[in-house]
């Protein structure tokens, strides 16, 4: 019996990265004039992929080739991990060329924390070429910063990590939103007003047992609109879209100027923080070493804050 082993073939790169440009452009000769190669070319890779896949990821529309929503939904997976290799490239070509320091960090924290204090740094040290990148939340795979920001229990295996920030959670709301529903006096009024969820629904739930009251009794406590991560959830409270339980560490700003409402002073922990980490197995070059101590006194400034949860 001959045995099959389509299935042990590593995936064809160079079909992936056409699909992916025919993807984005939505033309052949779009696909084909970025990869620099010919239509006919382009068109190849994709029935080579689709033959790869056993998964039609195209089907004609009359004169024009569109994706099936087979083909979105591989586009969405495999979009994200092709930028991933690019930056990794792009920053080893970068880093060849000449110094920079890469930091890896949380979205949300780059703009509520980040982003107020680096410039004050950078002025006094304008020696130091920054390259802000994103960490990447779920797994952090591919880090090719020399330091990031981290949001967990900070356990990662091959890391130093230091924290620099709570992670609590406070509940807040648009001054506008607060005004629709006549004030919000109780943490049981909040029963009646929209919420917005930062990735998991339990947070609420968590929330509410925490100031003694049954969430289960109201059935749309945990609905309303639930979003990837703290920068969207933010943004989202900001539009007046619902109350969301925020990381006051990183909401300083909007506290501040009034653009958010802290309701209530119950602050959720789920043991997950802020921190600073750097691999256990390098000495950290002199630039390197210059912006870790900064964040470090940064953080040590703020520190009020970290008291304000009992978490310090």
């Amino acid at each position: 019996m001959k045995t099959d082993h389509s299935d042990e073939r590593e995936a064809p790169l160079r079909a992936i990265r056409t699909f992916e440009a025919f993807a984005q452009h939505g033309t052949i000769a779009q696909a084909a004039a970025e990869l620099a190669i010919t239509p006919s070319a382009v068109s190849h890779q994709l029935a080579a992929l689709e033959q790869f896949l056993r998964t039609p990821l195209t089907q004609r529309r009359g004169r024009s080739l569109q994706l099936t929503e087979e083909g979105r939904n591989y586009y969405r997976a495999i979009h994200a991990a092709l930028s991933m290799l690019r930056n990794a490239t792009n920053d080893v070509r970068e880093k060849s060329a000449r110094r920079q320091i890469i930091i890896g960090v949380m979205p949300l924290f780059a703009t509520g924390w980040l982003n107020h204090r680096i410039g004050a740094f950078l002025r006094l040290h304008p020696d130091l070429d920054i390259n802000v990148r994103y960490a990447h939340y779920q797994s952090y795979l591919s880090d090719m910063a020399d330091l990031s920001i981290r949001f967990g229990k900070g356990d990662w295996l091959g890391y130093r990590s230091m924290r620099v920030l709570p992670g609590a959670m406070v509940p807040v709301a648009a001054p506008a939103l607060i005004a629709r529903f006549d004030g919000v006096q109780t943490p049981a009024d909040l029963l009646r007003c929209p919420l917005v969820h930062d990735g998991n629904r339990s947070y609420w739930s968590s929330w509410f047992a925490l100031t003694g009251i049954e969430s289960s009794a109201s059935p749309g406590v945990l609905s309303g609109m639930t979003f990837e991560d703290g920068l969207l959830t933010t943004s989202a409270v900001t539009s007046g879209l619902g109350v969301g339980l925020l990381r006051k560490a990183l909401i300083e700003h909007e506290l501040s100027s009034g653009t958010l409402v802290q309701l209530f002073d119950t602050p959720l922990n789920t043991g997950e923080d802020y921190y600073l980490c750097v691999r256990e197995e390098e000495d950290l070059p002199e630039p390197v070493e210059r912006v870790v101590q900064w964040i470090l006194r940064a953080v040590d400034e703020t520190a009020s804050s970290h008291h304000a949860f009992g978490v310090r």
